[in-house]
């Protein structure tokens, strides 16, 4: 909701009155075929959001999501949906890429990000440059006659890096080069992108915008000089989302605030309380003063959320694997974001070729969610005590 403060526009964007009646959400449009009454008014209707044309192109199911995530950052010209996070990325990326394009991408970027560049990027004709996640505004050094954009995800996926996004935005913008963001980590609700320099904002919603890990779905929100390609790339590459898909994204979306908050508490609870366990050589969680970036979360965050890595003293994957298995109350399983706990082994210096990773033991990823702490870190304590010290 334009001019109000973010937690008030969580429950009131994009619930217009023409598109819910007298219910208090809009309901499920399911459809592809629009009608029309007459070959005159077919030939004179265009796709647009909000105007009934084809399902490809909306419903108001799917404009109320879009116009309420758009509505989370001030200036944006629009939000497209997605039938995933990694979907958004590809077509956002697609967007602002042509053959022979260079793209600067962060090292610490999602596993399945990198694999998209690596691969059907690098066969369509766009090299792809890897530079380390702390490298603030050197990233000018690195921007060449080909570069057209940056890539940033912060904190970074595993291992937490904060990117200094104002500084790094900063120097793309002066050589004219487009920046895209992967904002999953802190939703628009703790870190506005578009108001620290970004062009393009990515949210993979399946995780803390839907939120109860039953759906999965994307959104990229652009400025406005963006978005109409972003709208143009997507259509032509025949995205679209199912509205039940969308009406769960929504209802999910109204409770972003609270649940995010209840998610930062537990996840600080959980993490200063691993800081001080003999098993545990750190903990890499971007509101704690040891995470590399930390001072740039201060500065910049809103808030932190329930996602974050910490590093075993010694021992090897099986000994990591026993740990993992042994706990009850977080689950194993990939994805993150909803309601429940989750905790999963991670190896990222098989994926880092900038800025390479090495730690002193095994690295577990844990998505805190909304049990109660004391019940998370009673089982976390319940499976350290077997992980080997020595």
């Amino acid at each position: 909701m334009k001019g109000k403060r973010p937690s008030t526009g969580l429950v009131h964007g994009g619930r217009r009155p023409e598109w819910r009646g007298r219910l208090v959400n809009p309901p499920v449009h399911r459809g592809s075929t629009v009608l029309f009454d007459s070959v005159a008014e077919m030939g004179a209707a265009a796709p647009a959001f909000g105007k009934s044309y084809y399902g490809l192109h909306g419903s108001p199911t799917t404009w109320s999501l879009a116009e309420a995530l758009t509505e989370l950052e001030p200036g944006a010209g629009g939000t497209m949906l997605y039938s995933s996070g990694l979907a958004a990325v590809t077509a956002a990326l697609m967007t602002v890429l042509s053959a022979g394009d260079e793209l600067l991408m962060v090292d610490s970027v999602y596993g399945p990000t990198r694999r998209f560049c690596d691969g059907l990027l690098r066969r369509y004709g766009v090299a792809t440059r890897y530079y380390d996640p702390l490298i603030g505004a050197e990233i000018a050094g690195l921007i060449g006659e080909r570069t057209r954009a940056v890539f940033l995800e912060s904190p970074g996926s595993l291992t937490m890096e904060v990117q200094d996004v104002p500084a790094i935005c900063a120097a793309a913008r002066a050589r004219g080069v487009v920046t895209l963001i992967d904002n999953t980590w802190a939703t628009p609700l703790f870190f506005p992108a578009l108001a620290a320099g970004v062009d393009l904002t990515i949210l993979a919603a399946t995780k803390y915008i839907a939120g109860h890990a039953d759906v999965m779905l994307g959104s990229v929100t652009a400025t406005p000089a963006w978005y109409g390609k972003l709208e143009r790339t997507s259509w032509d590459l025949g995205h679209a989302v199912s509205p039940d898909d969308a009406w769960l994204g929504a209802r999910g979306l109204r409770t972003l605030d609270v649940r995010l908050r209840r998610h930062e508490e537990n996840a600080l609870r959980v993490a200063e309380w691993l800081q001080a366990q003999p098993q545990v050589a750190a903990v890499l969680h971007p509101a704690l003063p040891a995470c590399p970036g930390h001072a740039l979360w201060a500065r910049d965050f809103r808030g932190s959320s329930g996602l974050f890595s910490f590093v075993l003293r010694g021992g090897g994957d099986a000994d990591r694997a026993r740990l993992i298995d042994a706990l009850t109350l977080f689950g194993l399983g990939y994805s993150w974001g909803g309601f429940e706990s989750l905790a999963v082994p991670v190896d990222p210096q098989r994926l880092r070729t900038a800025a390479p990773w090495r730690a002193e033991g095994p690295l577990v990823r844990l998505h805190v969610g909304l049990e109660d702490p004391a019940d998370l870190i009673e089982d976390l304590a319940a499976a350290l005590a077997g992980y080997p010290t020595s």
